[in-house]
């Protein structure tokens, strides 16, 4: 068997109301001056209040960091990791989506560390050690608590990755009332993009290992058994903590066996037209996936019936094109933007993109098949 190494959160808490311990959890681990990042819907929403208050029963005290944005730019981390710094902050929770999680995480590296940002872009340059944190996910899709990954926007619109074992939390909390007010169509993109880093996990041309895979296949179970009932019944609290559990596994698969040219496709639709992550991968997935088909058939037809039962009686090779309609068909079903020209792309920017995605060589060397300018360009004509 090919050596391979596998990593992962220390600690997992996935309990109904396991927010209200978040307190207690850092006073245990010796904190006493808290940054709570989070961003101002969550905080409207009463969705930190209960962690809030355990941080305060904890007899610790906080600044709360609710600045934070969808695609977090460089800028706003910095000034929020300076903030902390000057305030003698010792530990970092968050209670929110992706984009509030990447920042915590950050912010614990850089208020503890004189590296520069800009040094740690890439895959295992980060050289300091962070602050004690914890991460609660507000939705069913990033799989940031358990990720060592930070995506930053840099300048006006290109994503960068800050890769290394230092990003990965002391505890990550799953907690399935922070996701039951969400939207349906919040529910479907997370939902769907928490399925394509089980694919890309799955069917990932480097460090693909044994714990990923039965990571993956688990992950890709739970998301297709459940993501219908959270979007249409969203105070199914079952339904919605076996989707945390689902998108948790997908991100302890994708944090060993990186992601592809989904998300490489995906990240600019975000950096330029401001598009939700998932709904990103979900505009370009199936068209990837059939992209890749000559290369990972045989994976596909082995992961299509976990996602999408009833593909178990097709034949070899069916199964994948099964999956691929399926999930052509999945968004709409679920009442998401089908089309990138419902979210105002054009023919006039498909070069851009697909310059832009080519660049996201961290990403594409884990294809299974090799993307080039010009096939990045068709799959976005195909989905436009």
């Amino acid at each position: 068997m090919t050596g391979f190494t596998f990593q992962t959160t220390k600690s997992v808490l996935s309990e109904t109301g396991a927010t209200e311990k978040i307190g207690g959890i850092l006073a245990d681990m010796g904190c006493r001056t808290v940054a709570f990042v989070t961003d101002p819907v969550i905080l409207e929403l009463g969705l930190a209040e209960a962690a809030l208050k355990s941080i305060e029963n904890a007899g610790l005290d906080v600044w709360i960091c609710s600045e934070v944005v969808a695609d977090p730019p460089e800028a706003m981390i910095l000034e929020a990791a300076q903030t902390a710094r000057a305030k003698g902050v010792d530990g970092v929770a968050s209670v929110g989506g992706g984009s509030s999680l990447d920042t915590a995480k950050l912010v614990a590296l850089l208020a503890n560390t004189g590296q520069p940002i800009a040094e740690m872009y890439g895959v295992g340059l980060v050289t300091g050690d962070r602050l004690p944190l914890v991460l609660a996910p507000t939705t069913a899709g990033t799989g940031s608590e358990v990720t060592p990954i930070a995506i930053v926007t840099t300048g006006t619109s290109e994503k960068k990755g800050v890769v290394a074992p230092q990003l990965f939390p002391d505890w990550a909390i799953l907690d399935a009332e922070l996701t039951v007010g969400l939207p349906a169509h919040v529910t479907a993109a997370t939902g769907i993009d928490a399925m394509v880093h089980a694919i890309e996990a799955y069917t990932s041309k480097h460090r693909k290992n044994p714990v990923s895979d039965c990571l993956a296949r688990q992950a890709l179970a739970l998301l297709g058994a459940n993501v219908r009932t959270a979007c249409t019944d969203p105070g199914n609290r079952q339904a919605r903590a076996d989707m945390l559990l689902g998108s948790m596994l997908a991100g302890m698969a994708f944090a060993n066996a990186p992601v592809a040219a989904v998300h490489a496709l995906a990240y600019p639709l975000g950096g330029h037209f401001h598009v939700p992550h998932g709904l990103s991968n979900a505009l370009v997935l199936p068209y990837v996936l059939d992209f890749n088909m000559p290369d990972a058939r045989t994976l596909y037809d082995e992961i299509a019936p976990i996602i999408f039962p009833d593909l178990a009686d097709k034949a070899n090779g069916r199964r994948a094109e099964g999956m691929v309609e399926r999930f052509t068909a999945l968004g709409g079903e679920l009442g998401m933007k089908t089309r990138l020209s419902e979210v105002g792309v054009s023919h006039n920017h498909l070069p851009m993109l697909a310059e832009d995605a080519m660049k996201q060589t961290r990403l594409l060397v884990n294809n299974p098949r090799e993307m080039t300018y010009d096939a990045a360009r068709a799959i976005y004509e195909q989905a436009l």
